[in-house]
Formats: structure tokens, sequence, C-alpha cells
């Protein structure tokens, strides 16, 4: 997140930066945290981090990968099983499929 943004506001930003979509939101689908979620970084550091995660729907802009996706595309939910998903992000998609949200955990 930048000084000077909303939550919001971030994620339509990294949204573009990292899928060349500009979204629009349209609902907040929860706050995921795990505590035995623990990334360490190349450079030494180490956190447990959370995800505010939000619901949207694309307003411009064409899938397009980048430095931080190496694939981008809509997906189909009967083809998800197709790819390899972190269980966070399997965990989000689920909810918002099922229609089970806001998630706060």
């Amino acid at each position: 997140m930048d000084f000077g943004e909303t939550a919001a506001e971030c994620a339509i930003r990294e949204c573009q930066e990292e899928t060349g979509i500009t979204a629009e939101i349209t609902g907040f689908l929860g706050v995921y945290s795990n505590p035995n979620q623990i990334v360490a970084y190349t450079d030494g550091e180490v956190r447990q981090q959370y995800e505010n995660t939000y619901v949207g729907r694309p307003i411009s802009g064409e899938p397009t990968i980048t430095d931080e996706a190496d694939d981008v595309a809509f997906v189909a939910p009967a083809d998800l099983d197709e790819y390899d998903i972190h269980p966070s992000m399997r965990q989000q998609i689920g909810d918002f499929l099922s229609g089970r949200y806001p998630y706060l955990g």
C-alpha cells in the first residue's frame, strides 16, 4: 500500500500493475490471515502477512504478463483444478464462488 491511498485504491492499483486489468471494486470478500503462513524473502525479511480481499469487475485493459505475473488469463471456475493455486488463494476463490463472505479470519 502506498502512502496517500486507501485500501481499495491499493487493490485497484495492484490489480492493474499485476494483470493489466483496471478493475472497479464491487464488494469486500474478507480479511484472510493464517498464523502458519510465514513469508521469507530473499533479502532476509520474514513476516506473517494478511490480505484484505476485494470483489471487483474488470472495466478496461487486457490480461498482460508483467514482472509480477508470468501468465495472466480469465479462467472459468470449472477449469480451476487444472492450475497450481496457493491454498490461501484457493480458499478465497472458493468463498467467493460459494457466496460465503465476508470472511473474517
